[in-house]
């Protein structure tokens, strides 16, 4: 198999013309061809007009060492490399070894769990939330009836935080092992479409993921995992002292104790009572850098027209997004996150008397609104002492946000134009909120840190500049985005992927800090699944 990369062709090109298009490319008769596929396939939108689709294509040809002879020179010509995921030869566990535990059964521990089973392993699954059908009735009974159920929410139950998101399965990690390859297999094997395997930005949307996890579940217990919901962690049991402590089991809320020597913590960014509890037993855990800001909503129409021009609303390029940047005149960073093209606002509170936003779109992208997070870097420098600040300092910010919004789990909002000029708005413009329960207009102002507020103030100037028509007046801001990222770290040997200072501990994912959205939490379940089997081997 060959692999061609950046074959260009117009958007409105047919099969047909692809199909001669890898003929010329390649050199070679018609006959000579045996098939083709599509292995990615990407836009460049830079020229509106004339938008055109790049594609990397797999293709099967006679004689082929011939033709990779003739093409030695074309570097965009190669053989197709092996994406196929190889299990590592492991073993069977020692004669008496515990079965593993997987704490959390999120995107990172969904792969951390169903790896382990696909190696015979038996993983034994702790999730404090409840199974995804009951969790999106309580997640939706919050946004309706501002009802908040802490232990099932955005942020907890199965599927984690991914789950009530856009469902991106993009990231920019390194993969020389093709992880990501099997991430998107198994997606699609669970249900998802099969776009996902070559479009540059594959996604899922909220509903199409709650299928897919209910699906990757029933594999894991088919192949003898077992899974326990509204099981919360309450210890980790612990032997030996300075290099000699090691994981022994842990201890459940229910006050039952359950024996292991490897433990997965592949628990979310929001799961502070169990990095507390860590911290408390010793542990090492470090402060990371995280992001704030508000959520932005603009009418997706017009994101359209800015990114796509003339060709807004073509089929294959759907619902536009963005990704920007201004670093401010103060020194900090205003950046783009988590965007959704054709989506809506969501209230991401998993602590009473806060409120925390986050966006979310279904597969069709069809809403009227397109919504991102626009936040602001921020370093342990800003909230320095204790490992554990950034907790308290997010704590800080959704409580006021709690207050600004009137104490009813209502978010406070701004209109874009007020916020610049620094005037507390009163009515909305064309743009529509989409925040359940409702946005309570305010001043934002003290809403963030003043250092936030001024960059963020800068940059929505400065974004019009990258996107005509961004600044808009009338634009809605919601506040407050705080979880973007895991405000610690539960760092973790580069050789076995063990805690640094307790052996049998396994730090995994966003909460522990070492991912950052669907795949790269995925594709870190699978690397942390292999050395748990290698370990448990050994």
């Amino acid at each position: 198999m060959l692999r061609i990369a950046e074959l260009k062709l117009p958007l409105d090109h047919t099969e047909p013309q692809l199909r001669q298009a890898v003929l010329k490319r390649l050199g070679i008769a018609e006959d000579e061809l045996i098939d083709f596929t599509v292995f990615k396939r990407s836009y460049d939108a830079r020229k509106r007009s004339a938008i055109v689709l790049i594609y990397a294509l797999d293709v099967e040809v006679k004689n082929e060492a011939q033709v990779l002879a003739r093409m030695r020179d074309d570097r965009q010509v190669m053989p197709a490399p092996d994406t196929g995921y190889k299990f590592v030869q492991a073993g069977k566990p020692a004669p008496g070894m515990p079965r593993p535990i997987v704490v959390g059964l999120g995107p990172c521990g969904l792969f951390v769990a169903l790896i382990l089973a696909q190696m015979g392993l038996n993983p034994i699954v702790l999730e404090r939330g409840k199974i995804v059908r009951e969790r999106t009735v309580d997640t939706f009974g919050f946004w309706r009836k501002r009802k908040l159920n802490t232990e099932s929410n955005v942020q907890f139950g199965e599927g984690g935080a991914g789950t009530f998101s856009d469902g991106k399965l993009y990231s920019q990690i390194k993969d020389p092992k093709h992880y990501g390859r099997k991430v998107l297999s198994e997606f699609v094997k669970s249900g998802a479409p099969e776009e996902i395997l070559y479009v540059s930005k594959p996604h899922i949307g909220t509903f199409r993921l709650v299928k897919m996890v209910e699906q990757m579940r029933a594999e894991i217990l088919s192949l003898g995992g077992e899974i326990r919901f509204e099981t919360r962690l309450e210890d980790v049991l612990v032997e030996g002292q300075g290099d000699n402590r090691q994981v022994v089991g842990v201890r459940l809320a229910s006050g039952e104790e359950i024996p292991t020597r490897h433990l997965v913590m592949a628990i979310g960014h929001s799961a502070r009572d169990t990095f507390q509890m860590l911290y408390d037993r010793g542990v090492y855990i470090e402060a990371k850098p995280f992001s704030i800001g508000f959520r932005v909503e603009h009418p997706q129409s017009l994101i359209d027209a800015c990114r796509f021009g003339p060709n807004a609303g073509n089929k294959i390029l759907g619902a536009a997004d963005y990704k920007i940047v201004h670093h401010a005149s103060n020194g900090r960073s205003v950046y783009s996150f988590c965007m959704c093209p054709g989506g809506t606002v969501v209230a991401a509170s998993s602590e009473e008397g806060r409120v925390v936003t986050n966006g979310m779109s279904q597969y069709s992208r069809a809403e009227r609104n397109a919504n991102s997070a626009i936040v602001v870097g921020i370093t342990p420098e800003d909230y320095p002492g204790h490992p554990l600040a950034g907790i308290a300092f997010q704590r800080e910010l959704e409580s006021r946000a709690f207050v600004l919004g009137g104490s009813n789990y209502d978010a406070p909002g701004q209109l874009m134009g007020d916020f610049v000029r620094g005037v507390a708005s009163t009515e909305f413009g064309s743009v529509v909120p989409s925040f359940k329960p409702a946005v309570h207009l305010t001043d934002l102002a003290t809403a963030l840190p003043d250092y936030a507020t001024h960059a963020l103030r800068e940059a929505f100037v400065a974004f019009d500049k990258q996107i005509k028509g961004y600044y808009k007046e009338d634009a809605v801001l919601t506040g407050v985005e705080t979880r973007t990222s895991s405000p610690i770290r539960i760092k973790r040997r580069d050789d076995n992927l063990q805690s640094l200072n307790t052996r049998g501990l396994y730090p995994a994912g966003e909460g522990a800090g070492y991912a950052g959205g669907i795949m790269s939490a995925a594709v870190d379940g699978i690397r942390v699944a292999e050395a748990v089997a290698l370990s448990m081997a050994g």
